[in-house]
């Protein structure tokens, strides 16, 4: 029977064969003349080994390659189909094969998500169906030109790409995340976005499965998958985004081995060796003229049916040109030897598809072949313009699914306590850190549920983040022991769930009634992660439309769109217009710096337009210990602490009317009333200009003969009599500071009113806001700005809140506490006040100082938050005697009048920010909108020589960051 059946077939075939036009869609008479020239040269073994497009390795052994070989040689294959391996190994393969052969092959590779997908050390775009959340169809083209880009980078022409299924079955297990979506409008437009960009850059787009892999429960790997579809429903579904693509200009198409009787109606006989789908339907009734691939006939769903050499045959029989993945050539070619001599197979059949794969080479660029270029082919493979599109991608695709209560973004971080509660079994460690960056965010770990949620009691806001590795055929799907969690903490909590995995792998939770928030983010990798902890605090809004249906629960294309705050974001330098290659000049100022030991480490920050772009840490906490710096050490910021701590605070009451530029120290400070500084006022304070002595080293006066500290001032434990630690085994005697203060006021004025920088201003400043609110100067900073503004790892005394090992030491101190100083302020006035002052005392990381910078630069708003009015901070942002030679702003330093100052010279006059003694500096520039932080502690072992700043090495990396700007 079978036999007979065959014999039919193959009648039928040699009839339409015979009947067949012979290929002449020729672009040009230059094209058809090459491809002339090339085929009446060829034997009949020769053009028929054009058809066989083999399976290639650049993982595999030596025999492996040779038989590869063997096959270019021997048989003339047309092309290859590279599998798994490496960028670098691959080329040179490629190269060494191409030189074997007569006729440049055909090189092809699955790359539906890049060359990722079968290479190592290349770069892995979002799936399919991540993809079908973006609206933006022409971020989706961008992606396929830099896909193109990187397939002719490796001497690759087609990429067998993109995916047309339409995923209308959730449980088809060989396509899902590979497909676009379950709606034929989605998918068709981004599949159409896809290719377009793919064959702008002259690469070949292959569109595939033909008629359709969507709706199957089966994986053609495996066995033939039944569609039992009528072929009104093929032709309105699944043929669909073929239609729509074949207009378009699609280069060629992949059959997939299926069996759908509505359209071959032979028993379990797959549509890849269907002569009435590939010729009738493809080619006739939708008017295909491309190249028609099988797909790999290596697969159970075609191998099962036929022999090697018989199946090859059977395939090309039915309309196929490329035979893809054949088992043995040589015996395939054989078959076709045979049924040419038995006239089952014409002449004119052959020459239509040899002669279209030869005029697909010359269109390929094959008829001026040249090898690849290995030089700095990782780099290219990997460019930063890759970065730049994926995190538009994300940042489009992250979907929000549900939003009660509008829990996203979370804004009012003074009323929150957030946990984060990690399930799944992949990394997500970014989230969590990103998480991190914009508030104190608890990691909660526990072995039990009971266990877990006591911990969670105390907690407002719990974030759950569900990691599972990246895998288009991996289960994600959570466990029961996950969905019983999951369920038990949103009963309790207001829970933000976060899910980094395929959107079917939602379809076990029953019910999404108590989870106030379901952000799905698809996948699980550093960018998915970024974007999704953004979107959390609102630095992002929600943009993504999700492409299938889950359940009865979310619906195709349901999406919130959530909105936006103005807090500090991430993304790569160029998409804030800035070049990377220029900016990693910074990492060789700064690894110079440390190579010199002008500081044993340093972190340095770069955001423009509200994006964190460069955010690095060099060297370690000191010159003899291997604890490297993490952007999250906190560093004793010294006078940073004016702008960061003091200044915003004098800024709020000023704002409020509370106090005014021409309020006078005698009313601020009744110690100040019968003196003669009474009459300073409070802008000429700011301005530095107040006539007071530059600094006074006031510890001195607490030491005693030997030069070590009285003990009548001084005790080694805590009593209510001494209760000002200046460090772990050293007290000062209660009040203190009011010597201080009294000092200050019996100091001599100097005689000219000018600019002479001063930390009185900052000390008595301190005393001011303390005796006007009632409030220590560490609880205002706190509560006013640090809490709110998610500024988490910024305080005073951080050893009350954070380990050592987190605090870069600043000194070895052998003059005044006679100890190292970590995790104590460096500075000895505000060591002796308790680590609390105006002008001193604050510790940090650049992520926080960023985030204050980045307010002052907004004028005063963050996060959907006013801190004090747009007019209030143009006032202290104002150079009032510049004109008299005094650059300050009102408590901000600003640009350098004369060649020499604080800054590079390139920043604007608009531009302000501050240094600070132990080697930190920030600084903020609202004409170019970039925040610059810079922290080291250069003061560590002894403060001496400040080479840190002779060397301009803060200059000179702002120097670095503003030659960045892209024009």
């Amino acid at each position: 029977m079978r036999l007979f059946v065959i014999v039919f077939l193959f009648s039928i075939q040699l009839v339409s064969a015979q009947n067949s036009k012979v290929f002449s869609d020729y672009s040009s008479d230059a094209e058809r003349k090459w491809v002339d020239s090339i085929y009446t040269r060829m034997s009949f073994e020769e053009r028929v080994g054009q058809l066989f497009m083999v399976a290639a390795y650049s993982n595999k052994d030596a025999s492996h390659e040779r038989g590869v070989e063997k096959l270019i040689t021997d048989y003339k294959i047309g092309g290859l189909i590279f599998f798994q391996g490496g960028p670098v190994r691959q080329a040179r393969l490629t190269n060494r094969y191409q030189e074997k052969s007569k006729v440049p092959l055909f090189i092809g590779i699955d790359g539906e998500w890049g060359l990722s997908m079968r290479l190592d050390s290349t770069y892995r775009y979002p799936w399919n169906m991540t993809l079908g959340s973006v609206q933006d169809m022409k971020l989706i083209e961008k992606m396929g030109q830099q896909m193109a880009k990187q397939a002719k980078r490796m001497g690759i022409h087609f990429n067998f790409a993109p995916v047309l299924d339409i995923n209308t079955n959730p449980s088809n297990p060989i396509i899902g995340n590979r497909s676009f979506g379950e709606d034929k409008f989605m998918v068709t437009e981004r599949a159409s976005a896809l290719m377009k960009g793919i064959q702008s850059e002259g690469v070949f787009a292959t569109g595939k499965h033909f008629p359709g892999h969507g709706d199957t429960a089966t994986d053609s790997h495996h066995a033939l998958p039944f569609l039992n579809f009528t072929k009104e429903r093929l032709d309105d579904v699944e043929f669909y985004p073929y239609k729509r693509l074949f207009s378009e200009g699609l280069s060629s198409i992949m059959v997939a081995h299926l069996n759908v009787p509505s359209i071959e109606p032979m028993p379990n006989y797959p549509t890849s060796l269907s002569y009435n789908v590939i010729t009738n339907i493809v080619q006739g009734e939708l008017g295909f003229k491309g190249l028609i691939f099988t797909d790999a006939l290596n697969m159970k769903g075609a191998s099962s049916y036929m022999q090697p050499g018989d199946i090859d045959l059977e395939a090309f029989l039915a309309g196929n040109d490329v035979l893809l993945f054949a088992e043995n050539v040589p015996v395939a070619i054989e078959k076709f030897r045979q049924a040419y001599a038995d006239s089952v197979l014409s002449e004119e059949r052959l020459q239509l598809s040899v002669k279209k794969i030869l005029a697909y080479k010359y269109r390929g660029g094959l008829n001026h072949y040249k090898p690849i270029d290995l030089t700095n082919l990782y780099n290219d493979l990997n460019g930063h313009e890759y970065d730049d599109l994926n995190y538009q991608l994300y940042e489009n695709a992250v979907t929000v699914l549900k939003n009660e209560e509008e829990t996203v973004p979370v804004m009012a971080l003074e009323n929150e306590k957030i946990a984060y509660v990690k399930l799944g079994d992949d990394d997500g460690s970014n989230y969590l850190t990103t998480l991190q960056k914009y508030a104190e965010v608890t990691e909660v770990q526990e072995d039990s549920l009971h266990l877990l949620s006591a911990k969670l009691k105390d907690f407002t806001i719990v974030i759950v983040g569900y990691h599972k590795a990246d895998g288009a055929w991996k289960k994600h799907d959570l466990s029961a022991k996950e969905l019983t969690w999951l369920d038990t903490i949103a009963k309790n909590k207001r829970v933000i769930f976060t899910h980094f995995a395929k959107p079917y792998s939602l379809t076990p939770i029953k019910s999404f009634k108590n989870i106030k928030t379901v952000i799905l983010a698809y996948q699980n990798n550093a960018i998915a992660q970024t974007v999704a902890a953004e979107i959390v605090f609102g630095a992002l809004g929600s943009k993504g439309k999700i492409p299938v249906s889950i359940a009865s629960t979310f619906k195709l294309n349901d999406g919130v769109f959530t909105k936006t705050t103005n807090r500090l974001g991430f993304t790569t330098p160029e998409n804030v217009a800035m070049s990377s290659a220029k900016l990693s000049k910074i990492d060789m100022i700064a690894q110079r710096a440390i190579n010199e030991k002008m500081t044993p480490g340093l972190q340095v920050l770069v955001a423009r337009k509200g994006k964190v772009i460069y955010q690095k840490s060099f060297g370690y906490h000191t010159y003899v210990n291997d604890v490297k710096v993490k952007n999250s050490d906190i560093y004793d910021v010294a006078s940073l602490t004016k702008i960061l701590a003091t200044l915003p605070n004098v800024m709020q009451l000023y704002d409020t009317g509370k106090v005014k530029l021409d309020t006078q120290l005698g009313d601020m400070l009744p110690v100040f009333a019968d003196t003669d500084k009474k009459h300073i006022t409070l802008k000429d304070m700011l301005l530095h200009q107040a006539r007071f002595q530059p600094w006074m080293p006031f510890y001195q006066q607490t030491l005693d003969s030997n030069k070590k500290p009285d003990s009548l001032l001084y005790r080694n434990f805590y009593s209510p009599e001494f209760p000002n630690q200046v460090t772990e085994n050293l007290f000062l005697i209660k009040g203190y500071q009011d010597t201080i203060v009294k000092r200050i006021a019996d100091s001599k004025l100097l005689k000219k009113k000018e600019y002479k920088y001063s930390d009185f201003s900052f000390i008595l400043l301190k005393e001011y806001l303390e005796r006007k609110t009632g409030k220590s100067l560490d609880d205002l900073a706190y509560k006013n700005f640090y809490k709110p503004l998610g500024a988490a790892s910024t305080s005073y005394n951080p050893l009350r809140r954070w380990d050592m090992c987190n605090i870069p030491p600043t000194e070895i101190d052998n003059y005044f506490r006679y100890t190292e100083i970590q995790g104590y302020v460096h500075d000895m006035a505000a060591a002796m006040e308790d680590g609390v002052a105006g002008h001193a005392g604050l510790f940090s990381n650049s992520m926080d100082v960023a985030k204050i910078m980045q307010m002052y630069l907004q004028k005063g708003n963050y996060g959907g938050k006013q801190y004090f009015s747009a007019h209030t901070f143009d006032t202290f942002n104002t150079c009032y005697n510049c004109k008299e030679g005094n650059r300050r702003g009102l408590g901000f330093d600003k640009p350098q009048l004369e060649k020499s100052g604080p800054t590079c010279g390139c920043v604007s006059k608009a531009s302000f920010g501050h240094t600070g003694f132990t080697g930190t500096m920030t600084w903020a520039d609202p004409e170019t909108e970039i925040v610059y932080v810079f922290l080291s502690n250069r003061t560590y072992p002894e403060a001496g020589e400040n080479r840190l700043s002779k060397e301009n090495i803060r200059e000179d990396i702002q120097k670095a960051i503003e030659d960045a700007i892209i024009e």
